[in-house]
């Protein structure tokens, strides 16, 4: 059945495959490919208004508007038009079957905007919805996006988002967060990517603070995460204030563990995998922190060799670490999904783009054979970088063959160490004036600022 899908007009990347995630994770496999899209006529792909249809019966629908945080409401379109008058027709003409269940005397309604139809009118606690819509045929000018004719849309109302879980989960109430703490409303759509859900297990190999742990435990997911910093896993800023403060806050189930764990040398035993349902984290990509890996410079150069820790400095000893390219940091994440996601499970992961003129390379994405590409959302960060959200589904087995090839390549990170620093090097990216002056010598812009619609000043 086509659904009239409205959307908040905020993070236009990220909305569909929201919407086919979730109907992936209430209607089961293949549900999600099931989902088909179509603009309503006159409308832009930036439009929040959007046509589609789904697999199954409505309760679908209300089932992925009530956990969604982008949909703002799913309807039942029974008529739309460029009038009143050509809209009231159309509504007339909807078949009465259709309506007639929720215009019965017995039952209550409410008409957002305006009243239309039979039954007795309850604003307060109506039994059925109905939403008069209209869009103006604004140009493209506003800040919003073009409407080419207006359009008025009238249906009723199926699910719709229950967005309190923004200012419930907001990061500045929370007791413990740090400066890569992830803002909580992508924390959720991170969440909902990776089907978070009761009696599935989600990994977190770069917990930090463990902002998206919270998320996928709110929605019933058992929980587990890893850092390198032990002062992060161990101490936090005391008794009172750690991760696991943040999920008494919310009373939610504590993660099962949180390890000090190098995502170069897991911890996990040979022959250990498929564990987890989903890992879903935010690798460093060396802007805002830098990435680390167990070892040392000396150690790496091979000038001290491999040492164990005596066990009475174990309590007290802080690991020494040194710099972790993003090429290395991302093999190692995808070989670690590769061995320890189950067969359909599902990797989410935020992988950074240096924007070439105004424009992220889809090229560059990481690939690896046991993975299909689902999604990838765009986030700009500012005009020289975005982040992107790779949703990936494990496809493949984890073979020997694949088990060799991640270990050469392994092998290559650690020879070269130095050279893949510098080829690695976002941060030099980001902020060399390089490329503005070159660009400002010929009289161009360096980036072109229309590549991406820009509404109401920011970037949505």
């Amino acid at each position: 059945m086509w659904y009239l899908c409205v959307f908040y007009h905020r993070l236009l990347d990220y909305r569909r495959p929201e919407v086919q995630s979730l109907a992936e994770l209430f209607g089961g496999p293949g549900a999600g490919d099931a989902v088909e899209w179509r603009m309503p006529e006159n409308h832009n792909v930036d439009s929040p208004f959007h046509l589609v249809r789904l697999p199954g019966d409505e309760r679908l629908a209300a089932q992925i508007a009530n956990r969604s945080l982008l949909v703002k409401g799913i309807y039942e379109l029974w008529g739309q038009g460029t009038t009143y008058e050509e809209l009231e027709r159309a509504v007339m003409a909807y078949p009465e079957e259709r309506k007639l269940p929720y215009l019965t005397p017995e039952s209550t309604f409410k008409i957002v905007v305006d009243s239309f139809g039979k039954g007795r009118v309850n604003l307060k606690k109506p039994d059925h919805k109905f939403f008069v819509m209209e869009t103006d045929d604004y140009g493209c000018n506003n800040g919003l996006p073009p409407v080419a004719q207006r359009t008025v849309f009238f249906g009723r109302e199926v699910g719709a988002a229950d967005r309190h879980l923004l200012p419930t989960y907001q990061l500045k109430s929370r007791k413990y967060i740090g400066p890569t703490a992830m803002d909580a409303e992508m924390a959720f759509l991170m969440a909902n990517q990776g089907l978070a859900r009761p009696g599935k297990l989600v990994y977190d190999p770069f917990v930090g603070t463990g902002s998206i742990l919270v998320a996928a435990a709110h929605f019933g997911a058992m929980t587990m995460g890893a850092d390198i910093d032990i002062r992060v896993v161990r101490d936090g800023r005391g008794p009172d204030c750690n991760i696991w403060s943040n999920f008494e806050q919310y009373k939610l189930p504590e993660p099962l563990c949180i390890l000090r764990a190098d995502n170069n040398v897991p911890p996990w035993r040979p022959g250990l995998k498929e564990v987890f349902d989903a890992i879903i984290c935010d690798p460093p990509y060396g802007v805002r922190a830098g990435g680390r890996k167990s070892g040392g410079r000396k150690l790496i150069k091979g000038t001290v060799a491999p040492y164990t820790v005596p066990d009475e400095k174990r309590d007290s000893h802080i690991p020494s670490t040194a710099p972790y390219s993003l090429a290395e940091c991302v093999h190692d994440l995808l070989h670690l999904a590769a061995r320890m996601l189950v067969m359909g499970g599902r990797l989410v992961f935020f992988f950074p783009v240096v924007r070439e003129d105004g424009v992220a390379n889809p090229a560059k994405y990481p690939e690896h054979p046991c993975f299909r590409l689902l999604a990838s959302c765009e986030q700009i960060l500012s005009m020289r970088y975005s982040r992107v959200l790779l949703t990936m589904v494990k496809v493949g087995p984890y073979t020997e063959e694949v088990q060799k090839a991640a270990e050469e390549r392994r092998r290559e990170f650690r020879e070269n160490h130095h050279k893949w620093m510098e080829e690695g090097n976002l941060h030099s990216a980001v902020f060399s004036p390089a490329d503005q002056a070159a660009a400002a010598a010929d009289g161009k812009p360096a980036i072109d600022r229309d590549s991406k619609p820009k509404y109401r000043g920011k970037y949505v």
